[in-house]
């Protein structure tokens, strides 16, 4: 199922604390910082943050600047975005100012806490999720219920953990003070427990007064039919390739990338590369790839159309030189149409050969939009 894109925003010390134990709350950011948050809250569609920031900072979350907000507002959507809080328990304050300011506020629980939340009389709407928490249950509901597409997440730690290490963050927004915490009792951002294998990617670092904000994108693939936050990013990038394609009336323009287990970029390509009129994106992108790479066995091949089963330019379908390079895993957005090889079903042929496909469907129109001359 699709889900918001996840964005998660956080400020720390030196020695990676968010607060220390002090009765008043450690401001670790800078004005224009301040700011900055200010800027991208306005551009999403909800902010989340955990129960436990709530009932230690009593944050209001709100878009301060109300040129920000009439933008919002003329571009037809709500003065603030949706304020989402997530409890197991439903055990919530409801003199907090979270209920009482902004616009809209759902509140996403279990069955048993939103008994309990609307015995309190929160002033939301109470989502139950079933018998425990699910965090793909509650991104589900976002984005299909609320038509989240950008969700910003504000912590606190417990809720970063949680979803990092269920592959559900899309980004990591990161902004380093110039502080030292070492109160060992005192929050951190991450906990312990298992993250999944490979480095992130820095996208971004920039100063903002003595602050440095850090952007990440996570890089390494899922496992089997299970997909992570970094296949909709590899995916995003083979429907990029793929308009690089020099049309064509007589095959697709496709975009590939192939990727190791550990989020290490092996190769990329296109269809017609190099001036090849026949050569396809997967085979292109292989052809890079020194062919006894031990990294291919636990690679994922991006395609932004389903690789082919058959091919009248070359005797080797794409399916098929797959599976010889030994990769046993393809994200694609888009099944092969009939328009040139009628009941083409390269996922078949993959499948037969032990490969998992996963489709992302909600990247069909990126994959199709090269490909618009061909219609009709």
């Amino acid at each position: 199922m699709p889900l918001p894109y996840v964005l998660l925003s956080a400020a720390v010390s030196l020695d990676g604390y968010l607060d220390d134990t002090g009765p008043e709350r450690l401001l670790l950011s800078s004005p224009a910082d301040f700011d900055r948050v200010d800027e991208v809250r306005a551009s999403v569609d909800a902010i989340l943050v955990g129960a436990g920031t709530i009932r230690a900072d009593n944050p209001r979350l709100l878009v301060n600047s109300a040129e920000r907000r009439a933008a919002r507002v003329a571009a037809g959507r709500a003065e603030y975005p949706l304020k989402v809080t997530v409890s197991a328990t439903g055990e919530l304050d409801p003199a907090a100012r979270f209920w009482h300011t902004g616009g809209d506020k759902v509140l996403l629980t279990t069955d048993e806490g939103a008994r309990r939340a609307r015995t309190l009389g929160l002033a939301a709407d109470v989502v139950p999720l079933g018998v425990a928490f699910d965090w793909r249950a509650a991104l589900e509901h976002l984005h299909d219920r609320r038509g989240v597409r950008r969700l910003m997440v504000e912590g606190g730690g417990t809720v970063h953990t949680q979803l990092l290490r269920r592959e559900l963050a899309d980004e990591l927004q990161l902004v380093l003070a110039p502080l030292l915490v070492g109160d060992p009792d005192a929050p951190r951002l991450f906990g312990p427990g298992g993250y999944q294998s490979g480095r992130l990617r820095l996208v971004e670092s920039r100063r903002i007064e003595d602050v440095v904000l850090a952007r990440y994108l996570p890089t390494a693939p899922g496992t089997g039919d299970r997909v992570a936050a970094a296949d909709r990013h590899w995916l995003a990038l083979a429907c990029e390739l793929a308009e690089l394609c020099p049309p064509s009336r007589t095959a697709f323009s496709v975009g590939a990338v192939v990727v190791a287990a550990d989020g290490t970029e092996l190769a990329r390509g296109y269809s017609r590369e190099g001036g090849d009129p026949a050569v396809h994106a997967e085979e292109a992108a292989l052809a890079k790839i020194t062919p006894d790479d031990p990294r291919l066995a636990g690679a994922t091949v991006y395609s932004s159309l389903e690789p082919c089963a058959r091919r009248a330019s070359r005797p080797v379908p794409c399916a098929r030189l797959i599976l010889d390079a030994g990769a046993r895993r393809v994200v694609t957005a888009w099944r092969e149409p009939d328009t040139f090889v009628p009941g083409a079903d390269g996922s078949g042929v993959l499948a037969a050969g032990g490969a998992v496909v996963v489709v992302l469907p909600e990247y069909e129109e990126r994959a199709k939009a090269p490909n618009r001359h061909l219609e009709g």
